[in-house]
């Protein structure tokens, strides 16, 4: 450990890992910290790997290009490397939001490090098209990056509970309102525009690990018709779970239902 690529990531290594390695990947506006209610149930049976993506607020924003992470092969580039310095052959990789398609993209180049993919309220493409409901018009993704442009911190305080749903003074929220005001604001804006612009419908033909598609019912980044979308067009072996979860960090904000799901979801494998 120690060097530049695990500095750069905050990365950490827990765990016994007796059972294999587990990989977490947070999404936009969050940090490693959004896993704190499923670390401690994995611990004594998994080496853990834990690092947050570049551009989070916990990581130094000199390390952020923005070519680089105009496009989400900047951030799976970096997964790569993260598994490659810590020398990690294969593992379960679980991804929420945008780290999802983040693994799915570096499965492409190295299907052997990934022995499955669990995604969590995952999404190839944010804006609708014809036949495929992604959530967001344009012009609804204009008018959220003016906000964020015009008063970041208005905008984080009224974003978070949108997309956190439930209580707006539940602790999830407060947790990822301060997350999200921890991001500085050009980065943010230029994660957010990468995120909201992907499509990544094509390449889901292409993908050869098996990926466990885990979703809330209730999701205002991700209409539930999407973890339909992903379980018919990924190549390989899916499985689809909707919970009865609310919102887009059901592992932050509904642990007590949640964490049995993705516990679940991670000892088992697909059943052919």
């Amino acid at each position: 450990m120690g060097g530049v690529v695990e500095e750069a990531h905050n990365v950490k290594v827990i765990g016994s890992g007796n059972q294999g390695t587990i990989v977490l990947g947070h999404g936009f506006g969050t940090d490693q910290s959004v896993w704190k209610h499923l670390v401690p149930h994995l611990v004594d049976d998994y080496r853990l790997v834990l690092y947050d993506n570049m551009g989070a607020g916990t990581t130094n924003p000199e390390y952020f290009d923005f070519d680089r992470y105009s496009t989400l092969e900047g951030f799976a580039f970096d997964l790569i490397a993260i598994l490659e310095d810590l020398q990690i052959e294969s593992c379960i990789f679980v991804g929420h939001s945008v780290s999802a398609m983040v693994g799915v993209l570096a499965s492409l180049s190295r299907p052997d490090l990934f022995s499955k993919i669990v995604m969590i309220s995952a999404s190839p493409r944010y804006i609708n098209d014809v036949d495929y409901q992604g959530g967001f018009e344009q012009e609804d993704l204009n008018q959220l990056f003016e906000a964020m442009q015009s008063n970041y911190k208005a905008w984080c305080l009224g974003f978070a509970p949108l997309v956190v749903g439930g209580d707006l003074d539940s602790l999830a929220v407060q947790e990822f309102s301060r997350t999200l005001f921890n991001m500085r604001p050009d980065i943010a804006l230029c994660v957010a525009q990468t995120i909201f612009h992907s499509d990544m419908r094509q390449i889901l033909p292409f993908i050869s690990v098996p990926c466990h598609i885990v979703q809330s019912l209730k999701d205002l980044a991700v209409p539930v018709a999407v973890s339909e979308y992903l379980h018919t067009n990924i190549g390989s072996e899916s499985v689809v779970e909707v919970m009865s979860s609310d919102g887009h960090l059901p592992q932050l904000s509904s642990p007590d239902s949640v964490i049995p799901v993705l516990l679940r979801h991670i000892r088992n494998d697909i059943a052919v």
